[in-house]
């Protein structure tokens, strides 16, 4: 088979982004993905303010499928509330389904050579073996998802984690009630609710030890279940575990890794689609320099602030003294809130880390 500029392992949503920046750049590009669309995956079907952002460069329409817009997040502790609202435009909860659905729409729109229902068994000489022989390019990208086989291929797997996190999605047939995406705390778990219809919510069970089991998990929420209850169950359940998953470098030669086969820390911040295309968009930059070396740093800049928070969040999650004092400062200063929000969208990191944000929670903190 002939080489083409680009081969992209894994035809999710983090691989199409990245073909279709690629051909907007004058770039041909082969996606090769074993399942056929719609794929389907255990996801919290959140996309932040500036993910939809990325897609609208990328031209992706979102019109035709059924979203529903949210305005921030609001995080609940028992009797403890604090919410957070984006400072502009809205974020989106879209069904991984119907966003897999708009996404290959525009690759094949603008000329991306889309194969489904082709299995990559291995890497090869300037490109990637399938069953049904070599695809070359001049660039290959890894994009199969957080227990990516490239990643294992290419030797950039990283050391094993030790924490086991796991994550569980369900979609109700209900109205939602907040325009908000609502995260409900309790001890080692985790309950995120994102309306993704006029009459339909995506709830996601992000949890470590207990049982694997979402209507087990769902009773630690007795609300949260109250409200849900008599509510049709619109999908089957989907997980996903261990979550995460850790790499060496996203970069090796003309090799490259996208989404969460770059990496992958936890969901309970909910950004990895917009992680995801931002992370295309630098690739792509790198590639039309022709300096993949440059990916590397790129990465750690996306990344950077949105890890912070992460990190922060898990150590708040595993102790829940903790986790009561960060909700009772974020319940009496809307404003943090706000800053965290900003901060978890890469919005002026630098001072939303120090005297501007973190630093007057961390004071709040204290004083109980």
């Amino acid at each position: 088979m002939g080489g083409v500029d680009v081969v992209v392992a894994g035809g999710g949503p983090a691989g199409l982004a990245t073909a279709i920046r690629a051909q907007l750049a004058g770039l041909q590009s082969v996606v090769l993905e074993s399942g056929t669309p719609p794929i389907d995956k255990a996801c919290g079907e959140g996309l932040m303010p500036d993910g939809v952002e990325v897609l609208a460069r990328l031209g992706v329409e979102l019109e035709a499928v059924e979203t529903r817009a949210f305005h921030g997040i609001r995080y609940v502790d028992g009797n403890l509330f604090a919410e957070g609202r984006f400072p502009g435009a809205p974020g989106l909860g879209i069904r991984r389904t119907a966003l897999h659905q708009a996404l290959g729409s525009r690759a094949a729109d603008v000329g991306v050579d889309l194969r489904w229902g082709t299995r990559v068994v291995g890497l090869a000489e300037g490109g990637f073996a399938t069953e049904g022989g070599v695809v070359t390019g001049r660039w290959l990208v890894g994009a199969d998802g957080r227990t990516s086989r490239v990643r294992r291929w290419a030797g950039l797997d990283g050391r094993r984690a030790k924490r086991r996190r796991i994550g569980l999605r369900r979609h109700y047939e209900i109205e939602p009630w907040t325009d908000l995406v609502e995260v409900s705390w309790h001890d080692r778990c985790e309950a995120y609710v994102t309306p993704v219809g006029d009459r339909l919510v995506g709830v996601a069970m992000l949890f470590e030890g207990g049982p694997n089991d979402f209507d087990a998990l769902l009773a630690r929420f007795p609300e949260l279940q109250r409200r849900l209850a008599g509510a049709p169950v619109a999908s089957t359940d989907r997980g996903a575990g261990p979550l995460e998953q850790r790499c060496r470098r996203v970069a090796s030669e003309n090799l490259a890794l996208v989404g969460d086969a770059a990496g992958y820390l936890d969901a309970i911040t909910g950004e990895g689609l917009a992680l995801s295309f931002h992370q295309a968009e630098a690739l792509v930059e790198t590639m039309v320099d022709g300096r993949l070396v440059r990916y590397a740093s790129a990465h750690r800049r996306i990344v950077r602030y949105p890890t912070t928070v992460t990190r922060l969040l898990l150590a708040v999650e595993r102790r829940p003294r903790l986790r009561r004092r960060v909700m009772r400062s974020l319940a009496r200063d809307p404003s943090l809130m706000s800053r965290f929000l900003e901060l978890k969208m890469r919005r002026d990191g630098p001072r939303l880390l120090g005297s501007g944000g973190l630093v007057p929670l961390s004071l709040a903190v204290l004083r109980g």
